[in-house]
Parts: C-alpha cells; sequence; structure tokens
C-alpha cells in the first residue's frame, strides 16, 4: 500500500478530557501528506492532540485515524509506520550514543549494516560522531536532545510526530534538523510537529494549525494566515531610518509595484521598506495571547522579525 493515496491524518468530532478539564473539544480536521505544524500557547493541547494521533492517549470520544488507519484498532500496525519525538528525550543513559541508534534501528527492522550506516549519517549531522562511544548518561542536556531526535529518524518512517523538537537546541543543531527535516519531506516522509518557535513553522511547515483553548482557531498556509492580519504595507523612512509614512496595499506583487513607483515618482528622496505580516502578528491576532518568550530563536534573536525589501532611489 501506497500511503499516499489515503489522507495523512483524519479526525472528526475528537475531543479529550481529564476529569472536568477539557483538553480538546469537537475537533475535525484532515491533512494531507507534508508537514504541517500545530501552533498554539501552552496549555492549548498540542501535545495531547500528537499523543493522541501517535497512539500514546486515548481520545475520550470522536474518531482519528492516520496513514488511513484507526489509532485504536490498529495501533499495533500503526506504531510499526510512525515515530514520535516527545519533549523530553527518552534515550537510554546506560549506552553509548551510537549503541542507542543500533537497538532503535534494529527494533525498526533495519539490517545491523543500514542502522550502522543511517546512524553514522545522522550523528555527522547533529554534531555527535566525537561522542558516540560515550554512554549517553554523560551527555549534556543539549546532546541528550539531539540524539533522542536523531534516533527518531534512523528508522525513516511514514509519518514523524516532533513536539517541539528543537527547543534547548543549539543555532547548528536546529538548522542540521532543519535540513534532516526537508530532505525527509523531499523522500515522501511527512512530518507533524508542534513549535513554539513561530519563525520554525513558516519556515517549515506547508500547513499551519493554530490551537486555543481546545480547538482549532486557524488553518492554512503561511501565506494564508498572514493574509488574516493584513496585506504588506509600504514604509517611507527618512535619512536617519525613521518611519514619516505607512501606505497600506491590496497585498498582491503588482499593487505593491504600484504603490512603489507612486512614492518615487512624488517623494525621490525616502527610503522605502515593504512589511509583510510576522508570525509573531499571527499568533497575537489568532490566540490573543503575547508570542511566548521563546519565539524568537538564537538564530534569529538579532534579525528583525520582518520580511522586508530596501527600495532607494
Amino acid at each position: 500500500m501506497t500511503y499516499t493515496d489515503v489522507p495523512l491524518v483524519e479526525i472528526s468530532g475528537l475531543s479529550k478530557s481529564y476529569g472536568r478539564h477539557q483538553v480538546l473539544s469537537d475537533l475535525d480536521l484532515s491533512l494531507p501528506p507534508g508537514i504541517h505544524a500545530l501552533l498554539g500557547p501552552n496549555g492549548a493541547g498540542k501535545t495531547t492532540l500528537v499523543n493522541i494521533l501517535s497512539t500514546l492517549v486515548p481520545a475520550t470520544s470522536g474518531e482519528a485515524r492516520v496513514l488511513g488507519m484507526d489509532v485504536r484498532r490498529d495501533r499495533k500496525r500503526l506504531q510499526g509506520l510512525i515515530s514520535l519525538t516527545g519533549q523530553y528525550a527518552a534515550v537510554d543513559g546506560s549506552l553509548s550514543g551510537m549503541e542507542n541508534m543500533l537497538m532503535m534501528g534494529e527494533l525498526f527492522g533495519l539490517s545491523r549494516k543500514d542502522a550502522r550506516r543511517r546512524a553514522d549519517e545522522l550523528l555527522e549531522s547533529f554534531d555527535l560522531t566525537g561522542a558516540s562511544g560515550r554512554r549517553t548518561s554523560t551527555y549534556s542536556g543539549g546532546m541528550r536532545r539531539k540524539l533522542d531526535i536523531a534516533v527518531s529518524l534512523i528508522a525513516g518512517p511514514q509519518l514523524i510526530f516532533l513536539d517541539e523538537p528543537t527547543t534547548g537546541l543549539d543555532t547548528r543543531s536546529r538548522q542540521a534538523l532543519w535540513d534532516e527535516i526537508n530532505s525527509l519531506a523531499d523522500a515522501g516522509t511527512s512530518i507533524v510537529l508542534t513549535t513554539q518557535y513561530l519563525e520554525e513553522a513558516d519556515v517549515l511547515a506547508d500547513r499551519i494549525m493554530v490551537l486555543n483553548d481546545g480547538g482549532i482557531v486557524a488553518d492554512g498556509t503561511p501565506s494564508q494566515l498572514k493574509e488574516r492580519v493584513g496585506g504588506s504595507t509600504i514604509q517611507l523612512h527618512d535619512d536617519a531610518g525613521h518611519i514619516v509614512e505607512t501606505l497600506p496595499t491590496a497585498g498582491s506583487a503588482a499593487d505593491v509595484a504600484r504603490e512603489v513607483a507612486e512614492v518615487a515618482r512624488r517623494r525621490p528622496d525616502v527610503g522605502i521598506t515593504v512589511r509583510t505580516p510576522t508570525m509573531d502578528e499571527v499568533f497575537l491576532e489568532l490566540t490573543g495571547i503575547a508570542t511566548p518568550s521563546t519565539t524568537a530563536s538564537p538564530s534569529t534573536a538579532a534579525t528583525p522579525a520582518t520580511t522586508t525589501k530596501e527600495v532607494t532611489s
């Protein structure tokens, strides 16, 4: 069976409660193969939804199918086709990094040779080759996290769930994971990730779902979600870089070009910046909650969050 012939995820009327506390409420969703991101504030239900879809937690009500299989009735079969990396590293501290990799590869049915080849590739990608022979109990927290992610990628599953995978990773490791995610997607593996790094969802995801108070409050491509906040604006700057005028646009390339041409005609002395909404603004607009302090990743903390293009006359 080719799993590209069925929806990646289908949920209908899905709810989850713990006692009187309802975490998810009557969710309906259908996802095609690809890279999908779940955004939302702490407590929105992201991890709970991932745990249900990855067969770890049963829903209170409703239905969920992954790769065409019911997450309850087909649980054992489905577990051989998916992989999950949770928020906390779960590697065996008594084994070395390489031993953890080889053990998981063989559990997923890889030959010893193929497991070793894939382990070597991933350990190099995550800069763990030099520590691969050491017990992981001696690893730093960041190293254990990198190994945990590498272990989840070793068998090339049909679908990988990544629950806040880059939390605690340095810039190089975060970029390595992004590269690996894109490589897996190019090879036909789908990814569902939760993240509080809004730029991460913007860069990686084909489609983003925003959860808030147990419900999906928005669903679309990054561009579609940004359009809900507003179209591109043109900012006019004086010689000191101060904004002296802001002009709204309809957002299309043609409209932006017309506005820029008009500004160049009437005010040839100013600098121009074309600004699009950021995922931070989308998050705030859709949830009414300020973006988490972790939204600015170390790789982008010193970079403006807007997409800009300078045009000077």
